[in-house]
């Protein structure tokens, strides 16, 4: 009996110890700020709002206290890393109280934070996904006939019913409760079977994968590009990382965080209560 209690506790801290050298991550999904209109859903200008007018400004800024308890050692934002040394010059500017802060998240939220906790740098993750020769021909339009019924079927495809999709009301719940909603892990995981519908279900023989290789390196892919990209950053147990992104990657980013042996996900609405 002895011999049994000491293994079990040598498996529970065992167990406790391979938790504790885990990095904390937060992710904060987000729509954008400014706008761009760059996703599959458009946000209508009437459903819009201006982050800069006052009353949006003192919202953000009790956002940016409550994300503040998380006390981030590392920010994360959706650029591209090839736009590093841009943001790198922009940050060093606000820093310095010569720049005013734009539109966009990376900036509200982003920048607000990583001067209060007196961090040198925002680091700039995003990437495309790959596609095969075959997915690349019909989009660049090599081959005509493909691409036509590839975009009739993208515009009239019978499961646009079935998306998932969190309604704009940033006019009337505000900013921090349509965050929640975002962040709501129930919504999250809902917003990956956008991804398993429409375009996913398209061939253009019978029986043939092209839905599946366009979802793959549209989606699964890009993803899986960020996520590596974070795993180069160095960071040790007591880090904690803060990911500003829009909403929608939270559903396979929160998943590859949730299984990574280095990494320990926090839940973030805790934080937006």
């Amino acid at each position: 009996m002895k011999v049994f209690l000491t293994i079990l506790l040598a498996l529970f801290f065992s167990s406790l110890t391979a938790q504790s050298s885990k990095t904390e991550v937060m992710t904060l999904g987000v729509f954008h700020f400014n706008f761009p209109n760059l996703d599959v859903n458009k946000i209508n200008k009437s459903d819009q709002i201006d982050v800069l007018e006052p009353i949006f400004q003192n919202e953000i800024e009790g956002i940016v206290n409550k994300i503040a308890r998380f006390k981030p050692t590392i920010v994360i934002i959706e650029r591209l890393p090839s736009e590093q040394p841009k943001i790198d010059s922009i940050f060093q500017q606000y820093l310095a109280g010569n720049y005013q802060l734009k539109r966009s998240e990376e900036e509200q939220i982003g920048f607000r934070l990583a001067k209060r906790f007196g961090l040198k740098k925002l680091y700039c993750v995003d990437e495309w996904g790959n596609f095969n020769n075959k997915i690349n021909q019909i989009l660049n339009g090599k081959d005509s006939i493909e691409s036509k019924k590839f975009e009739t079927y993208f515009e009239n495809n019978p499961d646009k019913p079935k998306r998932f999709i969190n309604d704009p009301q940033f006019k009337t719940i505000g900013i921090l409760a349509s965050l929640r909603e975002y962040n709501d892990e129930i919504n999250i995981r809902k917003s990956l079977g956008n991804y398993l519908i429409g375009l996913f279900k398209y061939e253009s023989q019978e029986k043939d994968f092209i839905g599946v290789d366009f979802e793959t390196g549209r989606w699964f892919s890009r993803n899986l590009k960020i996520f590596r990209n974070i795993q180069r950053i160095e960071v040790n147990s007591s880090d904690k990382i803060l990911i500003i992104y829009g909403a929608g990657h939270l559903n396979l980013l929160n998943y590859f965080f949730d299984c990574s042996p280095e990494f320990m996900r926090v839940n973030t609405n805790n934080f937006l209560k």
